[in-house]
Formats: C-alpha cells, sequence, structure tokens
C-alpha cells in the first residue's frame, strides 16, 4: 500500500485518512483526506492534501492507499524482559487458587524471578524479542518495559540492559523503568526495610549513574509495598533524576493513586480500588491513570476501575498490555483496546486516545510523540480499516498494513 522507492525520513505521506488524535471538536483529530510532511524524522506539516504547502508538492510521496494513518500505538505499561512460564499458575487460579495465596506459597511473582536470575543475557534478549514483535506488528512505536524480575542489583540490571538492546534491534522507542520494588525476594523474607535500603543505597544508584532507566516503579499493596516503603522509593528515585510510577490500588485500596499523585508521579496503574480522592488528586497532579484489562481478564476480577469517576474529574486514561508472565501474557494491544471497550465500557475514541496521546503522556513523552501533530516524531500506524473504531471492534484481526518509526517505513 506505501511505496517503497526513495523511502527515508524525508517526504510526504499523503492519500490517507488521519486521525491525529489531536484533541478538540472530533474525538478522534480526523482529517478526510489528509497529508503529513516530514522533515528529519519529525511532522514538519499536517492537514488537508488541498492545502499541502507548495514547497511540499515536489517532495517524496508515500501513498498510503485510502487507509488510516494514526499515530505510531504506545504500550506503557510492560514487564516483556522475563524468562519462564506461568502456565501452572493460570490452572491454579481456575481451580479455585487466589492470586494472593500463589504469591505468598512462593509462587507469581517470584517465580518469575528465579527464572530470570537462571537466564542469560542473550536468552533474555531472544525470548523478549519474539514478544516485542508481536506488539510491534500491531503498529506500535514505543513500549514501556519494566524490570522487576531480578530483586538483585546484577539482575536487574541486565534486564534494564535487554530493554534497550531490544529497542536498537527492533525499531521502536523503549522506554525503560526499574521496578526493583516489585516483590519481596526471598533471601529478604520478613526484612522488607532492609530491601528497600538495599534499592535505594545500591541499586538506585548504579541504575541512576549507569543511565540504566527513565523511571522508577514499585507495587504498592497487602503482598508487595506499603505506601511508606513506595514514598521512600520515590524520594530518593526523585533525588537522582529520576521519574517516578506506581502500581496502585490492583487489590485493594491503599491510596495509591493519592500517593502517586503527590509524588508526581506519572502514572498510577491498575486502580480497581482508587478512591474518588486519590482520582480529585490525580486529575490536579496530571498523574495519568493507566487502566490494565488483560489482568483484569485474566484474575477474574470482579471490582471496575472507577472509570466514570475519572470521566468526571477528568483524569487522563491510558490503556496498556501489562504483558507478563503471570497475570496478563498477553502482546496484543488491539485486543486490550477492545476489552477496555467492552469490560470497562470506554467508547472507542477514548481507548484510541489511550494508546496514543494518554499513554505518551504516561512516560512523559507528550512532547515527542501520542498524536499526528508538527514538531512530533513522525511515529505512524497505517490501518486497512473503514473508520478508526474498527480497532477496537473485531477481536483477532489486525488489520495493520505497516508502522513509520521517526519517518521510516518499518516491516515487521
Amino acid at each position: 500500500m506505501i511505496e517503497q522507492d526513495g523511502v527515508g525520513e524525508d517526504g510526504v505521506w499523503l492519500n490517507a485518512r488521519l486521525a491525529t488524535m489531536v484533541p478538540g471538536a472530533d474525538p478522534y483529530g480526523s482529517i478526510e483526506d489528509g497529508a503529513v510532511a516530514v522533515l528529519n524524522g519529525r511532522i514538519a506539516w499536517v492537514g488537508p492534501r488541498s492545502e499541502l504547502p507548495r514547497d511540499w508538492r515536489g517532495a517524496i510521496q508515500h501513498d498510503c492507499g485510502g487507509g488510516w494513518l494514526t499515530p505510531g500505538f504506545i504500550d506503557c505499561h510492560t514487564h516483556i524482559v522475563h524468562a519462564g512460564c506461568r502456565a501452572g499458575e493460570f490452572e491454579q487460579r481456575l481451580n479455585g487458587a487466589s492470586y494472593e495465596d500463589i504469591a505468598r506459597a512462593g509462587g507469581g511473582i517470584l517465580a518469575s524471578v528465579r527464572a530470570t536470575r537462571e537466564a542469560s543475557e542473550e536468552q533474555l534478549r531472544i525470548h523478549s524479542l519474539h514478544r516485542l514483535r508481536r506488539l510491534l506488528s500491531e503498529g506500535v512505536t514505543t513500549v514501556e518495559i519494566k524490570s522487576g524480575y531480578g530483586l538483585d542489583t546484577e539482575t536487574e540490571c541486565k534486564m534494564l540492559r535487554v530493554a534497550a538492546q531490544l529497542g536498537e534491534e527492533a525499531g521502536v522507542r523503549v522506554f525503560r523503568t526499574f521496578l526493583g520494588a516489585h516483590a519481596l525476594p526471598p533471601e529478604y523474607a520478613g526484612r522488607a526495610e532492609a530491601y528497600i535500603d538495599l534499592i535505594c543505597e545500591e541499586m538506585l544508584p548504579r541504575v541512576a549513574r549507569e543511565k540504566l532507566a527513565d523511571a522508577v516503579d514499585a507495587f504498592c499493596e497487602r503482598i508487595a509495598f506499603s505506601p511508606a516503603q513506595a514514598q521512600r522509593l520515590f524520594e530518593r528515585a526523585r533525588e537522582l533524576g529520576l521519574a517516578v510510577k506506581l502500581h496502585a490500588d490492583q487489590l485493594s485500596d491503599l491510596g495509591g493513586g493519592a500517593l502517586a499523585a503527590r509524588a508526581g508521579a506519572l502514572s498510577a496503574d491498575h486502580l480497581e480500588y482508587s478512591s474518588e480522592k486519590s482520582l480529585k488528586a490525580m486529575a490536579k497532579a496530571g498523574t495519568v491513570a493507566v487502566l490494565l484489562p488483560g489482568a483484569y481478564y485474566m484474575l477474574r476480577e470482579t471490582q471496575l476501575p472507577p472509570v466514570e469517576l475519572m470521566r468526571k474529574h477528568g483524569v487522563a486514561m491510558a490503556v496498556s498490555t501489562d504483558c507478563n508472565p503471570g497475570t496478563s501474557p498477553c502482546v496484543s494491544l488491539l485486543l486490550m483496546l477492545n476489552m477496555a471497550c467492552t469490560l470497562f465500557r470506554l467508547t472507542p475514541a477514548e481507548a484510541l486516545a489511550g494508546v496514543t496521546r494518554h499513554a505518551a503522556a504516561a512516560l512523559g513523552l507528550q512532547k515527542v510523540t501520542g498524536q499526528i501533530a508538527p514538531g512530533l516524531a513522525a511515529d505512524f500506524a497505517l490501518w486497512d480499516i473503514g473508520r478508526p473504531a474498527q480497532l477496537a471492534y473485531a477481536l483477532g484481526a489486525n488489520p495493520c498494513v505497516g508502522r513509520v518509526f521517526g519517518g521510516r517505513w518499518l516491516h515487521d
């Protein structure tokens, strides 16, 4: 559908219907017969093809064949880098065991920790690249990748190095998040404060010194770390110049959303049990709510995230796969669009904003990507669809023709 001759960072993308996702009267920011001019990998001009400036009419042209062009998708919460399989736990849950039961028995996150510690850097790269390529085939141009299955300094750093390698190899922007406070490692059983000391005094300084991460995350929950421990971690992260994010209020309301807001977090993720007080604080702070319908579905959760309250208070809602080996072994952001609509009752336009504009904000990248607008990176996905709502409509379908990253057409 796109001509390959002369493909590079400069040129004009024509014969496309644009879902720019720029806020306005039309929820998709639609332009029916649009054109996008790209210079040095960034968007230089966007508008109706009939208004394309004369200076661009002689530029290299890329024909989109009448398809829809959206911003490149952004998967803003993943645990793609890991080793091992936890299908046995899936079977246990179907036979009546709870997520907490499995975790307290040494399964859950700790099962993935054992496998990831044993894997070599090359083994992690190979297995993770396979998962990542599935995501990229659905128009993803930016992905967040967390550590958190090492829980010791060397393995956490190993995971973050692999995340960087994946970005270079696969042609995708990778945002790396240090999640050392994901679970309490077995060697620190009963000594959570000592483990937080290790993170603050050894792990975080090394991560910052070696520039291995863009942000720091924590799992704030009864089976993980307390709000006070997460607060300690955030204070240290801020001292080291790292942004913060939080796994919050997934299984209970510990005020995680409010904690994230007080810390100026980029996002608070999960949020099934968040209170209205927390959501008001997030709205005021500009902290994005990241909704993870895959984990909700896999855990057969019954407590829906308070989407109506998020709308009421103007909390931006992002949507992500939460790709992980235990509670969301999902590598399809298109499936998450459908689940966000069917399970959480988002509109198709809200869901699409959730994997573009709001997902960018959840990573602090709103000035880099997430919309088709002048000055932003030329990151697009081209779709063989009749209307944008089809992206959230068909289960198992992938109408992605291809993706453009930094102005370059990539084959996945």
